[in-house]
């Protein structure tokens, strides 16, 4: 009896919705999805590219990638001792498959996520493969298909992780200014950083049925709020109800819904040659081997010393700059889509003798400020307000600069109803080709894709005591140690202070504050920063715009591991 117990245990699964047992070859011929209640069980990419692609079409692109462990992250185990176990457990090189293949005869690149790899987390690699995949489709002149399943951005690869939303986003940018389809297919689950970048700014957004999509985890949500959920909260047919996805598709349906969007776009699809791609510049591979970026950089505090001024509720905050560094400053207010976030204000000001259109966070000094300003946490017409204004900006031929102050984006529940992670997408694409230029300061906190969603750009400033991180120190702490206690010790591994992300090529310049910290004396602070501000935005007013768009996409695209190799062989 136990030498065929594992052999039985086998042929049946359990549904994970009914929990009926299955017969396991009953269960796989009807695509994993259960006969009795519908409940579709998650697939791994290698299953889901054979479920989808036309038999004998499917060409696997190249997946091995020089190891790569960019800020030595260490929690309870190394981070290459947890890449190891994946791997072996998983039999794959990473968290997503690439593959060039046919749907129904029409041709496509394909980039499917495998939640099964470190829950689907977005890291350099990942973000790498996905990248190349794009660059594979627009070179053949082919539709990009993603299949997201994904927790978010990899946290063990700090701020680099959270740089991948850019990459990708740019990526897909240039797809769309090609005139070539991306379609994005949402499975089950899809949050965080790729649900606020590549999952939703695609031209058409599937969601298989069964799929959940949103910016912050429900876990996160209930925490936060302290409220219960909707009764379907953030799954695919609320995301429809909401406006949030073109349409639902079940399983068995999705391979000829995919052809017929394949067939109806490939009668107009475009036969002018590509633009030429500029080759990524080298990224710093490691920090203990990378060199300080603009030159000296202030002495290292404490990462937790560091988050803890960077939270001081005395430091100052957006309005409180727009009137000691900015001249003249005029707010415009509203998104006009019915909406007007306190956490973001925006409008045209005066920086010496020329006008900018300045957008940022906006938190506040007292209880009431903050709550006011929702702790300078965006909502959806937040972000849409600061799109807005920055498509405005360019119009009118103003240059961008953005203040970033948040602990990330609203986690609550109408933001993610009504769509959370497609505006900050929306926002993340929109800066890669905005033809002016931009100019980010992270004045204290810089908090995930909220911080992104104002931050890509030309150049990133970053205040001596501010942060810039994938994940709070808190929430690291709670998934990877045993409890929030670690928080410190999360904060020293995210390497998120200035002098790290200096280093690491994040941010290009430090501004020094005085010896304590900003807000022991502000007036200074402000001097320094207006400083900081004219040199670095003058020379950028001479760049024409078609070569703005074309380094501020080499900035970010060397953050994947295109060049890793030969860094690694340099060694």
């Amino acid at each position: 009896m136990t030498a065929t117990a594992p052999r039985e245990e086998q042929l049946w699964s359990r549904c994970a919705g009914c929990a009926s047992l299955l017969y396991r070859k009953r269960l796989r011929r009807n695509l994993d999805v259960c006969p009795e209640c519908g409940e579709h069980a998650r697939l791994g990419a290698p299953e889901r590219l054979r479920q989808l692609v036309d038999p004998g079409s499917l060409g696997l692109m190249p997946d091995q990638l020089p190891e790569t462990d960019p800020i030595d992250f260490v929690d309870v185990l190394p981070y290459p001792h947890r890449l190891s176990a994946a791997r072996a457990s998983t039999g794959l090189s990473e968290a997503v498959v690439c593959a060039t293949a046919t749907i129904g005869g029409h041709p496509a690149v394909l980039a499917v996520m495998d939640f099964r790899f470190l829950g689907g987390s977005l890291g350099c690699a990942v973000g790498e493969l996905i990248t190349r995949a794009a660059e594979r489709a627009l070179d053949d002149r082919v539709p990009l298909i993603l299949i997201t399943a994904s927790g978010g951005a990899r946290m063990q690869e700090g701020a680099l992780s959270l740089m991948q939303m850019a990459t990708v986003s740019q990526a897909i940018a240039a797809l769309r200014e090609a005139g070539l389809l991306t379609v994005s297919v949402l499975t089950d689950p899809t949050y965080g950083g790729v649900a606020a970048s590549f999952a939703t700014n695609t031209d058409l957004v599937l969601a298989e049925s069964g799929a959940r999509m949103g910016f912050a985890g429900p876990r996160v949500i209930r925490q936060v709020t302290g409220r219960a959920l909707p009764e379907g909260f953030q799954s695919a047919d609320v995301l429809l109800r909401h406006g949030q996805v073109d349409m639902v598709v079940q399983r068995r349906s999705l391979r000829g819904r995919l052809a017929a969007l394949l067939a109806a776009t490939r009668a107009a699809r475009p036969t002018r040659p590509p633009v030429p791609r500029q080759e990524p510049a080298p990224r710093r591979e490691r920090l203990a081997d990378a060199a300080p970026a603009g030159g000296d950089t202030p002495a290292v505090r404490d990462a937790w010393d560091t988050v803890r001024l960077a939270r001081h509720p005395g430091r100052p905050t957006t309005l409180d700059y727009l009137d000691s560094v900015f001249d003249g400053f005029l707010e415009l207010h509203g998104d006009r889509l019915g909406g007007d976030c306190p956490a973001v204000v925006g409008g045209v000001a005066r920086l010496a003798d020329r006008h900018v259109m300045v957008i940022g966070h906006q938190k506040g000094h007292t209880t009431a400020e903050l709550v006011a300003r929702n702790f300078g946490m965006a909502s959806p017409a937040g972000h849409r307000k600061a799109l807005r204004l920055m498509r405005l900006a360019a119009r009118l031929g103003l240059p961008v600069i953005t203040l970033v102050d948040t602990p990330g984006a609203d986690p609550g529940v109408s933001a993610e109803e009504q769509g959370q992670a497609a505006a900050i997408a929306e926002n993340i694409l929109t800066l890669t080709v905005l033809p002016t230029p931009v100019l980010a300061v992270i004045t204290g906190e810089g908090g995930s894709g909220g911080a992104l969603a104002l931050a890509v750009a030309d150049r990133v400033l970053m205040l001596e005591n501010a942060v810039y991180s994938v994940i709070s120190p808190e929430g690291c702490a709670a998934i990877l140690w045993p409890d929030r206690s670690a928080a410190p010790q999360a904060a020293r591994a995210l390497r998120l202070t200035a002098p790290d992300l200096c280093r690491l090529g994040v941010v290009d310049e430090v501004v020094p504050e005085p010896s304590t910290a900003a807000h022991d004396d502000p007036a200074e602070t402000a001097h320094r920063l207006r400083a900081a501000l004219l040199s670095n935005l003058l020379p950028l007013l001479d760049v024409p715009p078609a070569m703005l768009v074309r380094l501020r996409r080499q900035r970010f695209r060397r953050f994947g591991m295109a060049r890793a190799g030969a860094r690694a062989g340099a060694r």
